[in-house]
């Protein structure tokens, strides 16, 4: 049986376990330093039940963005149940964590909805995911794509 490292599928990716970081416009790039702000705010902040902050959420206006981004960023690792990986704001390289909620967004953004669906039930519980699509939805229409 032929090692993996010596599979000809494999072999470019046994060197290089990560991959290139997603290419992303300045206004997306943006909308992740948004989020990694909000991470680094909710550090210390209480974990939040994702039905119930959805149900909270009835907010308009300025303090929407902000809502629904914090409360994004609260219930996700919990409804992922693991660590979310937030890099600082501005730091080039993207997480798998950030790479995934990027693509989510752009899913959105792009009227995408089997990359959204394959991508939301890779990693989220069936339970969940009426609420983080819907967070999703709600961030995508906080940060509107030209």
């Amino acid at each position: 049986m032929m090692p993996l490292s010596q599979h000809p599928n494999l072999a470019d990716h046994v060197g290089n376990p990560l991959a290139p970081a997603p290419q992303m416009t300045g206004q997306e790039r943006s909308v992740l330093n948004s989020l990694r702000m909000a991470a680094m705010g909710c550090r210390v902040a209480a974990r939040t039940d994702l039905f119930e902050a959805c149900a909270l959420l009835t907010v308009e206006g300025e303090d929407a963005k902000r809502t629904f981004v914090d409360t994004f960023v609260r219930c996700l690792s919990a409804t992922l149940n693991k660590r979310i990986k937030w890099h600082s704001p501005g730091v080039t390289e993207t997480s798998f964590d950030e790479a995934w909620v990027m693509r989510c967004l752009t899913s959105i953004w792009e009227e995408d909805n089997s990359s959204l669906t394959f991508l939301l039930t890779s990693r989220v519980p069936l339970a969940d995911r009426r609420y983080i699509g819907f967070l999703l939805g709600r961030i995508s229409e906080q940060f509107p794509q030209n």
